[in-house]
Parts: C-alpha cells; structure tokens; sequence
C-alpha cells in the first residue's frame, strides 16, 4: 500500500495540486488524500477510486484465473 501511496502522490505532484485540491476534486476530505499517500491500509475502496478517478488512473484487476471468474459473473448476469 505504501508503494501505491507513493504513485498516488507523484501523479498529484505532477498535476500540480496540493492535497486540498485532490481531495475537493475528488469530493473527498484531505484526510484520506493524506493516509493514501503515507500507505495506511484501511482506506475505504470507495475513496479510492474517487481520488484515482480525479486522477485519471484506472483500477485494474488481474489474476491467473480472472477470465474464468469474469465469464462465470457475467454468465449469473
């Protein structure tokens, strides 16, 4: 998670926002802009995909089995 903390702090940085600014954009307090970018590990998924979509970073899944999962979920319907 720090690691990804970091990543989340560079592409804010090179946007040139504060953790304000993020954090207003992405309709989230400055809080969670601070413990996602210092690694804390109970970050609510919801805000972070908030803070990425502010960011324009994609979310992406993967795994050695994530086609046949995805087939079986869309097959539930």
């Amino acid at each position: 998670m720090e690691r990804f903390g970091d990543l989340i702090c560079c592409h804010r940085k090179k946007s040139r926002l504060t953790q304000k600014q993020l954090a207003d954009l992405a309709g989230v307090g400055k809080t969670v802009v601070f413990d996602i970018e210092h690694g804390k590990e109970t970050i609510q998924f919801d805000s972070l995909k908030k803070v990425c979509n502010a960011l324009n970073i994609t979310i992406m899944l993967e795994s050695p089995i994530m086609k046949n999962c995805e087939e079986e979920v869309y097959e539930k319907g």
